[in-house]
């Protein structure tokens, strides 16, 4: 499935043995990957630059008890959507990794925007443009992702992630994941594209308002 170029970058979806991967390996792949979404509204694209990663035995991820109905998405085959709500007024999309029984998801934390930026400022409202996916809950906003989209096939519907340009080693950096405490065990998995303006800064970068 061809979606047609942005800015003069073929936009074709990853196939699904890309996910199907150690999510530690998923996650920093996916920076400079193309996040792509369809709606009634528009189309809106981005690059993604932030990402942090979940893997089995892992206690800050949600599948660390074990599976519910909250978090089945996890547990269910590669290269699907799981979106979850949280703080009781935003959605988080990750990318579902490994393989079917084996949790793992990259919670993609930022995107630089790329195409339907208006239809960005006018989810968003009145908001600097450096602010319009910077953060997970500001992404979701943006791209006009909900809990509808909680299990969408990332390879082949109207929310994918298209390949992009591969970031050298050296443009990627590391650090502990926001806002995740006690439970990181000296884990750097967020990932992230040096120098780049997009990157969050707050614990959710979530807007006040």
């Amino acid at each position: 499935m061809t979606r047609g170029d942005t800015k003069g970058i073929p936009l074709r979806p990853l196939v699904r043995s890309f996910f199907a991967r150690p999510v530690i390996e998923v996650a920093p792949d996916l920076l400079g990957c193309m996040l792509v979404h369809d709606t009634p509204d528009g189309r809106t694209t981005g690059r993604i630059v932030e990402t942090e990663a979940y893997a089995e035995g892992d206690p800050a991820s949600h599948a660390f008890r074990g599976q519910t109905p909250r978090n089945a998405p996890m547990f269910e085959d590669p290269g699907y959507a799981y979106v979850y709500f949280t703080y009781g007024a935003h959605f988080c999309l990750n990318a579902v990794t490994e393989r079917r029984g084996k949790p793992g998801a990259v919670l993609i934390r930022a995107v630089e925007p790329v195409e339907g930026i208006e239809l960005m400022r006018a989810r968003r409202g009145a908001v600097k443009d450096r602010d319009l996916a910077r953060g997970p809950g500001r992404l979701t906003q943006a791209f006009g992702v909900s809990r509808e989209q909680n299990r969408a096939d990332l390879t082949h519907s109207l929310l994918v992630i298209c390949a992009g340009e591969r970031l050298p080693e050296e443009a990627i950096s590391t650090s502990p994941r926001i806002g995740i405490g006690a439970t990181q065990d000296g884990r750097r998995w967020r990932f992230y594209e040096a120098g780049s303006p997009w990157v969050s800064t707050g614990p959710m970068g979530i807007p006040k308002g």
